[in-house]
Parts: structure tokens; sequence; C-alpha cells
């Protein structure tokens, strides 16, 4: 009980809390512009984090992704363009709102259904976080070396169209990793005599490169035209009908539901919150007694694709603190912030760090907290910003994207950045998945270090799997998982090719 009101004491401090709320009013900003997206501002914040102590780096970062929860749904339901992946599914019912006056009532519907899927499932993180890590400790190298593997399976084949380009993609990023002096014995590999190359690729460049700059070419070399928010539309956000506590007693079973689907699928590495976002929606027009007023300004369509996607948020840290396998780009991004804080999510943290977990348990509900209070200042400024067109906003998070690069590691790293940017525009334009270059990226070393213990434990006898029965298992699930999401890919392939 100490340790958990010292990690709570941690938190709750002014330049701690105030680290949270600039990170969620920067997440709501971004995300409701469209073009840019949460993910982009995570990616360049993290080089600015690395001066600040661990809570508060880890504060600002998970306010900027719980801020993102909210900001994406603006645009959805006022322009019908997505701020974001994830709130695509709540385009189906939002602009209909729009249209029909009603901007006001979806957009409060939409954050008061993200805040509560995102508070449910932080409480489901805290609650079972602790106990998968005691079963994790349990675990040696080569089951660590076996889930690494499983992930990075379902990752590479539930992201993207592709199953084989996202298994090159993931070959790639762990290639990428490898960059850089040997960690068992001090050799170097792939520097081609750079110096600068020793301490391998950074994680900002590579993610900022890939993930931000790459975004970037992509919208300036194909810059088609984004619709613009009609000034009707901009005026009924404040004078259009009010969103009432009778609409959310009514609204509040579909938010729950969806806040079930969206925990169980953010606990499961790879799926991603867009998914959970139209499964949730999908699940609310089937449990309603009127499904044909789905799509048509339904304001349960709205609750249920915002309650999805925002609960995957807390839930996709089930997997990281627990395991170190981070559940979505997001939490992979944030991964590498603990490592560059000198921390390793997993197991070994609860153990050795239970009080900053419980300062960051303490972080997530102090960001839900004021998700909901900003979130109901910030809409009308809402309206205002995604007026500014795509043409201001690139050269901004240009130099954000250099300067963060520069200032954390190196001008070296800014050329790096550029390569990257390039890298990641033609992973673009040839359908690979960033995503599962920038999870494979990050596990590399990881994969490496549990792999090469498990081989020093075998001493080179191939039967000693044989003794590590969990192991056998979970190679045995990447096998079967493999195999079943070909077929699956194979399937989709066949009927798309008879449709045309």
């Amino acid at each position: 009980m100490d340790t958990i009101l010292a990690g709570f004491s941690d938190a709750f401090t002014l330049s701690n809390v105030l680290f949270v709320l600039l990170g969620v009013l920067i997440g709501q900003l971004f995300a409701a512009a469209p073009g840019v997206g949460s993910l982009i501002a995570i990616t360049i914040a993290v080089p600015y984090t690395f001066y600040m102590s661990p809570v508060a780096a880890l504060g600002f970062l998970i306010g900027i992704n719980k801020g993102g929860t909210i900001g994406g749904a603006v645009s959805a339901i006022l322009m019908n363009t997505p701020g974001s992946p994830e709130a695509t599914a709540s385009t189906f019912d939002g602009y209909p709102m729009t249209q029909q006056g009603k901007a006001r009532k979806a957009l409060r519907a939409a954050h008061f259904s993200s805040v509560t899927g995102d508070t449910l499932s932080d409480l489901v993180l805290i609650f079972v976080a602790a106990p998968l890590s005691i079963v994790a400790m349990k675990m040696g190298p080569p089951e660590m070396a076996a889930v690494i593997l499983v992930a990075l399976v379902i990752i590479a084949g539930l992201v993207g169209n592709s199953m084989i380009k996202g298994l090159i993609a993931a070959f790639l990023g762990l290639f990428m990793s490898l960059v850089g002096m040997d960690q068992s014995t001090a050799a170097e590999r792939l520097t081609f005599g750079i110096p600068e190359l020793m301490d391998g690729i950074s994680i900002t460049a590579a993610g900022i490169g890939v993930l931000a700059l790459g975004e970037i070419l992509r919208q300036i070399v194909f810059s088609d035209s984004l619709p613009r928010l009609d000034q009707k539309n901009s005026e009924s956000v404040k004078a259009g009908e009010p969103f009432t506590w009778q609409d959310f007693r009514a609204i509040l079973p579909t938010i729950l539901r969806s806040t079930m689907i969206g925990t169980l699928i953010g606990a499961i590495p790879g799926i991603g919150s867009s998914a959970a976002g139209f499964l949730g929606y999908t699940a609310a027009k089937r449990a309603s007694k009127t499904p044909e007023r789905f799509g048509k300004g339904e304001i349960r369509g709205v609750a249920a694709s915002e309650a999805a996607n925002s609960s995957v948020v807390g839930a996709n840290f089930i997997p990281l603190l627990s395991l170190g396998i981070p559940g979505n780009v997001a939490a992979a991004i944030i991964l590498g912030a603990f490592l560059i804080h000198g921390l390793t999510p997993g197991p070994q943290l609860f153990s050795e760090q239970p009080r900053l977990v419980y300062s960051l348990f303490a972080v997530m509900l102090i960001g839900d907290l004021l998700n909901l209070i900003t979130g109901l200042f910030t809409m009308g400024l809402f309206a205002r910003v995604i007026r500014i067109p795509l043409t201001y906003i690139i050269p901004c998070v240009v130099v954000l994207c250099i300067t963060g690069v520069i200032v954390a590691d190196s001008l070296f790293d800014a050329w790096l950045l550029l390569g990257m940017a390039v890298a990641g525009f033609f992973m673009r334009m040839l359908n690979f998945s960033f995503v599962t270059f920038i999870i494979g990226y990050v596990l590399g070393p990881m994969f490496e270090e549990a792999f090469g213990q498990a081989m020093i434990m075998a001493d080179g006898d191939p039967l000693y799997l044989l003794q590590r029965p969990i192991a056998c298992v979970f190679i045995l699930l990447a096998a079967v998982v493999l195999v079943s999401l070909l077929r699956q890919h194979r399937r989709a392939g066949k009927a798309s090719a008879i449709l045309k």
C-alpha cells in the first residue's frame, strides 16, 4: 500500500499534471486536423522528453495518446473526414447528425463515450497487468523469444493488406535494429565504417522519419484537396441541439458493450483501434431494435465507434507492461520512450520499479480526467483549427521533426531522419506496413537478447526445447497463426479477384 501511495503522490505533482495536460491538448489538436493525427504528435514529442523525468515524459506522451482519442472524431463528425484512422466508423452517423444540425450533440456523445471507454479500459489494465506480470516472471528467455515471435506474426498478418508484405516489413525492422554494436560480442554490425552508426539508428530518427515525415512526404507528393468545413456545420457546434443526461443514459449500454469489445481487441497485439471501432459499430447495429436508423444519424453509432476505439488505448498497455510487447504502433513509440529513460517494460518492471508503475497508472487516470474537462471547452476551438490549410501545418511539422532529432541526437541523425522518411514514403506507396516495420524495429533488440540467451541455455542442442513446453506451445501457436492468416489472405484475394 505504501508503494501505491508513493507512486500516486509522484504523479500528482503540479509539474507532472501540467505535462499531462499539455499532452492532452496537443493530442486533441493534432488529431482534430485531417492529415496529421495524434500518432505523428506522439512520434514528434519523443525527443522533447529526453530531459524530463520518467513520470513527466511518459505522462506527456500518454496525454497525447489520450487526447487523440477525442480529437480524431471532430473532423469525422464535422467534415466526414476522420482526423485519425480509428475514427472512420464515427463518420457513418456523426456526419449525418451534423447535416441535421446536431453537430453539438454528436461531438458531446463522441467526447463522453471516448472518455468513458478509455477510463474503463485503464481500470482493467490496473487490475490485470500485475497478475499477468507474475505469470510472465516465470518465463525464461526461450519463452520470451517465442512470445515475441508470436506477436510479430500476429501483427504482420493483421496490419495491412498483404501477409507477405507484412512479414517482409517486420523482417526489415528486425534487420534495421541490428545496425550498431553487438551487445554480446561488442562487434560492429552494418556500420560500414561510420563511427556514428556504432550506437545504431536511434528510435527518434527511425520513428519520426517513417511515421511522421514519411506521411508528410506522401501528402506533399499527392496533395489531394481536403474537404473544407461548411460554415453551417461550424455554427451548429455551438448553436445545435445539446447533449443531455438522458442522451447519455440512452447510449450507456452501447458504451459498455463497445468498451468490452475494444478492451479485448486492445489486449491482442496487432488488431488495432480501427478494427475495434468497426466491430463496436457493427455490434451496436446488430443489438439495436432499429438497425435501419444506423447510417442516418443514430447517436448510438457515434457512441459505439468512439467507445470501442478509445478503450483500445488503455488495453494496449496490458501486453506492453506485462510482457514488454507493444499492442500497436503508438505503444511501440511509448516503449521507445521507456528505453530512452533506461526503463524496460515487462514483468521485471513490476518487481524493480513498482513505484513507477503505479505512477504510470495514476498518470493515466489523470489523463482521463483532463481529457473529460478540456473536451468540454475545446470543441468550438476545434471547429476553427480544422479550417487551417494543410499548407500551413506541414512546414511546422517538418521543422518540429528535424529540430527534435537534432536536439535529442545529433546532426548526423537528422540525415538518417531524411533517409528513413524516404523509406517510409516508399513503404506507403508500395503498400508495405510501416506499422509492422516500426514494431519489428523496436522488438528487434529484445528478440535478439532473448534468442541469444536461449541458444546459450540450449548449448546447441535443439532437443532442449522439449524441456521448455511453454516455448514449444508458443512456437506451434506462431506456426498455426501464420498458416491460418495466410489461408485467410488467400481467400480474401480470391474473393476480390472474383468480384473484379
